[in-house]
């Protein structure tokens, strides 16, 4: 995961507001809001950048093949990755009701062959790749508010 966000780094650094980070760890955290406010923290640089709110909109999510259910957008997110591993959260809204978004899940989860449950508000499960997952879903209006954590081990 970090490989990714390592990589799309320099295309997103023309026009930011960038710092050298010397003597900084080896950890990698990159947090983003649904406005497109990006801030970061790399081994090398840190600073913060505005990409377009669209760009947050149609962010891409997946798990094993399993994508947000249509119609939902990326609100924000925030990636921490270390020499052990990654946690990634990211938060989305849904239009439908908490249940039937948590139903989404499972359904999508099972055609995929991925382990999941129900467990109160959160569909929780481990990928393909033995990383744990939870993913929380609250009412929100006529549809639905959600986070998504991850934990992966590298």
């Amino acid at each position: 995961m970090n490989r990714s966000a390592l990589i799309l780094l320099p295309v997103l650094l023309a026009g930011c507001d960038v710092h050298s980070n010397k003597g900084a760890d080896e950890n990698v955290s990159i947090n983003a809001d649904g406005s497109g406010n990006i801030a970061f923290d790399v081994p090398f640089v840190k600073g913060q950048l505005k990409v377009p709110a669209a760009m947050m909109d149609k962010g891409d999510f997946d798990i094993d093949g399993v994508k947000l259910m249509p119609g939902s957008k990326v609100t924000g997110f925030s990636v921490f990755a270390h020499d052990k591993g990654a946690t990634v959260d990211m938060a989305f809204s849904a239009p439908a009701a908490p249940d039937q978004v948590r139903s989404y899940f499972l359904d999508q989860f099972k055609q995929k062959g991925v382990d999941a449950a129900l467990s109160g508000d959160a569909v929780s499960g481990t990928s393909k790749d033995g990383s744990p997952f939870v993913i929380h879903v609250t009412p929100n209006g006529t549809g639905s508010t959600g986070k998504i954590d991850i934990q992966s081990k590298d």
